[in-house]
């Protein structure tokens, strides 16, 4: 075990430094300058050269990069150009906005895709199995962009029962969760139905009826556990695409977290707050792939960490 955990978080350092070089090069190659959505078209030109200066970004690409990783190594993110703020504190604020949505959505697609994919493969080829593939199809079938302004228009401005964008109560976090989840609910309920109706006709679940256990006993502690290592890999991608591809979603309901974040600091050309962002984004999606991992061997103890 170890051994394991050395390995993976060896593996760990060259995944961030892919990242964040490949995000640094490609923001400076996007085109437009920061200096100008700062200061403005009417700027002059001596201006805009004094703010560059100041800035940094009149050095060569190679050297904003090598102060860059310099600033990192040191546990500094930088600041922002634009709100002239640490980027360290900006992201901290918005961060448990990201994490709570991500959660919540989360939680909702696990209570519906759970008893709706048990249901199908118990009842497989009759009309609650088909229902379940039809929900799963239809899902799978609706863009987030798509789906949350159709959202917004029937809860909010239809039968106004959710607030239409921001972040507060519940009611406010009701249409963004929703808009993730569904999608998140389908490719659950379609992968655990697979995976019950293989392992339903195991040996050792025959086995264990032939012993008198309960059906209840059956499906909770032999099937359902075997059947979900497929499913906690699907859960774990599912989880860190909600962490770094919420960006839609918080965009459409002005929810104030990382994606959205991600997504003002591109359009500002801020070099260091897209660098930090990515930066978190890409460590969240290490980590839960990584914790993922050490529950394989709590869900399945024949799960081995050797070379």
């Amino acid at each position: 075990m170890k051994s394991y955990l050395h390995r993976r978080l060896l593996l760990l350092l060259p995944t961030l430094f892919g990242a964040l070089t490949l995000v640094f090069v490609l923001i400076h190659l996007i085109p437009g300058d920061p200096v100008e959505v700062m200061l403005g078209e009417s700027a002059t030109a001596a201006d805009k050269e004094e703010l560059r200066r100041r800035l940094g970004l009149d050095q060569p690409l190679s050297a904003q990069y090598r102060s860059f990783l310099i600033q990192l190594a040191a546990g500094d993110l930088g600041r922002s150009l634009y709100e002239q703020a640490s980027v360290a504190d900006i992201i901290r604020a918005r961060l448990p906005a990201t994490l709570e949505l991500a959660s919540c959505a989360m939680i909702a697609a696990i209570l519906v895709s759970f008893p709706l994919a048990t249901l199908a493969a118990t009842r497989r080829g009759r009309w609650a199995d088909r229902c379940a593939l039809f929900f799963s199809l239809f899902g799978l079938s609706l863009p987030n962009f798509w789906l949350g302004p159709l959202l917004m228009i029937i809860f909010s401005i239809q039968l106004d029962w959710a607030p239409v964008s921001g972040r507060g109560g519940l009611s406010h976090l009701f249409l963004p969760a929703l808009t993730l989840a569904l999608g998140m609910a389908a490719i659950l309920t379609r992968i655990l139905r697979a995976s019950l109706l293989q392992v339903m006709h195991e040996d050792y679940v025959r086995t264990a009826r032939a012993k008198g256990l309960s059906e209840r006993q059956v499906w909770l502690k032999h099937t359902l556990r075997n059947a979900l290592l497929s499913v906690l890999t699907i859960m774990s991608l599912q989880f860190g695409n909600l962490l770094a591809g919420s960006l839609i979603t918080e965009t459409i309901f002005s929810w104030p977290g990382i994606g959205r974040l991600t997504v003002q600091a591109i359009q500002t050309r801020d070099y260091p707050l897209v660098q930090g962002c990515v930066l978190v984004i890409a460590v969240s999606y290490v980590l839960v792939n990584f914790f993922t991992d050490l529950l394989y061997k709590l869900v399945d103890p024949r799960v081995t960490y050797g070379k």
